[in-house]
């Protein structure tokens, strides 16, 4: 299958495996950065700026 994948978009085998692990390593990093992110996280701090939020129906195109 690789070798499908990278004939079909026209780049080496090597080339195909070298973008997977690297997108995989980047997928990592990101959910490593968002769970770091959400430790930090305060439910007080985001129900205050929720609550500044103006109590209104959403327009008719954002329906």
């Amino acid at each position: 299958m690789v070798k499908e994948v990278s004939k079909f978009d026209n780049i080496s085998i090597n080339q195909f495996i070298t973008a997977a692990i690297g997108e995989k390593l980047t997928a990592l990093q990101t959910e490593n950065y968002l769970e770091d992110r959400a430790k930090k996280g305060s439910k007080e701090k985001f129900l205050a700026v929720l609550n500044k939020a103006p109590d209104i129906e959403p327009e008719e195109y954002d329906m």
